[in-house]
C-alpha cells in the first residue's frame, strides 16, 4: 500500500457527510483503518481521526502524563472523554458520532487533512479560514530549527 512518504497520512481531502454522519477514508488510506481507528476532539476546532495502531501508540503517551499536574489531567479527560472507537463499512465510511459533529460544527462539506500519523476532519469553512491564518507561521517555525 502506498500511504506516502515513509507510511505517513498526507494530503487534503474534500468530502461531504452523508445524512447518517458518515464520511469516507480516502482509498490510499483504507488498508491503514482496515481495523478500525478511534475518532476525538483535536485541540483546534476539528475532530482527530487515528488509525487503531496510531491510537494505541498516542493512548500510550497521553495515559503517561503526570496525573498530580492540572493541566495534564484536563488534556487525559478532553481526549479520553470524546474518542469513540468507529469501523469503516465496506466503502470506507465511517460514522462521526452527533457530539464530535457538533464539536468540530460539521455539517456538510469537510475536508480530511492528512497530519502524518493522523487525519485531522475539519469544517471545510473553518479548513479554509484557518488556512488564510497560516500566512505567518513560517516566521514562529523558526524557534523550532525550520
Amino acid at each position: 500500500m502506498q500511504s506516502g512518504s515513509k507510511g505517513r497520512i498526507l494530503g487534503e481531502f474534500q468530502h461531504s457527510l452523508d445524512e447518517k454522519g458518515r464520511v469516507a477514508i480516502p482509498a490510499r488510506y483504507r488498508e491503514l483503518f482496515k481495523d478500525g481507528g478511534v475518532v476525538t476532539r483535536g485541540f483546534d476546532p476539528c475532530l482527530v481521526l487515528y488509525p487503531s495502531l496510531g491510537w494505541d501508540a498516542f493512548a500510550d503517551k497521553i495515559s503517561s502524563l503526570p496525573t498530580s499536574q492540572a493541566d495534564a489531567r484536563q488534556i487525559v479527560r478532553e481526549i479520553f472523554s470524546a474518542a469513540q472507537p468507529v469501523e469503516p463499512d465496506r466503502l470506507g465510511r465511517f460514522v462521526i458520532p452527533p457530539l464530535l459533529r457538533q464539536y468540530a460544527a460539521l455539517d456538510g462539506e469537510v475536508t480530511l487533512a492528512g497530519v502524518g500519523t493522523q487525519f485531522e476532519i475539519w469544517n471545510r469553512r473553518q479548513w479554509e479560514e484557518n488556512r488564510t491564518s497560516r500566512a505567518d507561521i513560517a516566521t514562529r517555525l523558526e524557534r523550532f530549527g525550520i
